[in-house]
């Protein structure tokens, strides 16, 4: 007997002014509550970062040896080529045929290099296979040039691969895998050959942004940096930055003036925001979440197809023959669906409270949320990564 089961999940509906469609859950979701902020004071060099100060991305393409036959093949000959063009500049001649290809990978070389960071400087960095390689295990990474966005060398990388996972297959085929093994890490791998220049101060002011854009906080941010230095010193250009202008007894130094501005304090005030995140399978709530009252209506539909098939056999006289007749037994099952009546949240444990009250599973959540937002009652920002 062979039996399949088709779920779908619980139809949930929510009487407002208007019933908001609900999307389906597929994932099992957890529901983390953080306790509600209030405003409270963080240091400037929490909120903003100086305009100019930025860190840089270096991308580069090398080669992985020493692989232990889990490297590209035939197939995919970019590290064939690229291994016979390296050993070419380095004096060697050697036909292709003599190079056993799986030992060898094609890969991309990434890292970040951070502002100010001058010549012999380490880096980390991060290699991943272009080519068809099975695993990056054991491998090491040959001297790669890791260039700008300005096509330009800044750094050399080089060094023993660290992989983050294992892959095991036996001689039937059959394999089992934790992680990723095509991708791996070597740190503080890279070595800076050139600062990038980096220009913070110009015609006598330097520029604040903010790491999250808020008028409100920009406009404290400004107010703050007045008292500190005397008025007109700073204005609120817009939302996402603060203009400076430099004292003149900064005016030679002003990595002393960004370090005076880093320590005041400016009140701060989170937003309403709901995230879920499908990667970690997590529900965070955070800031002045809220809830509007509203009704909820909940049940389940479940559908069992049941296949047992039968054998029909002919008399002994018969023509004809033996055979499989399909027999279905199809079952439904409908809870009686109810409906819920919340009376509303006006804080993060309240609404914690409140969902607790329907007896939903975690999986049921996400549905939940969406469908409140979709409707009204939610009062803060959804956001899914």
């Amino acid at each position: 007997m062979r039996t399949s089961s088709i779920s779908r999940s619980p139809l949930l509906s929510l009487t407002l002014a208007r019933v908001g469609s609900l999307a389906s859950a597929a994932l099992t979701l957890a529901l983390v509550v953080l306790l509600p902020a209030t405003a409270r004071a963080e240091k400037l060099r929490e909120l903003t970062m100086v305009v100019g100060a930025r860190e840089n991305q270096l991308l580069g393409y090398g080669v992985v040896t020493g692989l232990n036959g889990t490297g590209d093949d035939a197939s995919a000959p970019l590290a064939m080529q690229s291994t016979l063009a390296m050993l070419r500049r380095l004096g060697v001649q050697v036909d292709q045929q003599q190079l056993r290809l799986r030992n060898i990978a094609a890969v991309m070389v990434t890292a970040t290099m951070p502002p100010f960071a001058q010549p012999g400087t380490k880096l980390d960095i991060t290699v991943s296979s272009v080519g068809n390689a099975r695993s990056l295990e054991g491998g090491v990474v040959v001297q790669t040039v890791l260039k700008g966005a300005d096509r330009k060398a800044y750094a050399v990388a080089q060094g023993s691969l660290t992989i983050g996972g294992f892959a095991v297959k036996g001689k039937s085929g059959s394999t089992v895998q934790s992680g990723t093994v095509t991708t791996g890490r070597v740190s503080q791998g890279a070595l800076i050959e050139r600062a990038i220049e980096t220009k913070f101060v110009s015609d006598g002011k330097l520029r604040l942004a903010l790491k999250r854009s808020s008028f409100t906080v920009a406009s404290r941010i400004a107010k703050a940096i007045d008292e500190s230095l005397g008025e007109g010193s700073a204005s609120a250009d817009d939302g996402g930055g603060v203009t400076v202008v430099i004292p003149a007894e900064f005016a030679k130094n002003p990595v002393d003036l960004i370090a005076q501005l880093e320590e005041l304090e400016v009140k701060v005030e989170r937003g309403a925001r709901v995230v879920i995140s499908e990667r970690t399978q997590t529900i965070v709530a955070g800031g002045d979440v809220r809830l509007a009252p509203v009704a909820v209506v909940h049940g389940n539909l479940t559908i069992v197809v049941k296949e047992q098939p039968q054998v029909s056999q002919p008399g002994a006289l018969a023509a004809g023959r033996t055979t499989t007749v399909p027999n279905s037994d199809v079952q439904i099952s409908d809870d009686v669906s109810s409906m819920q009546y919340i009376s509303g949240a006006a804080s993060l444990a309240d609404l914690a409270s409140a969902l607790g009250t329907l007896g939903l599973t975690a999986r049921e959540l996400i549905s939940v949320l969406q469908a409140l937002k979709t409707a009204g009652a939610l009062e803060a920002e959804l956001v899914v990564e």
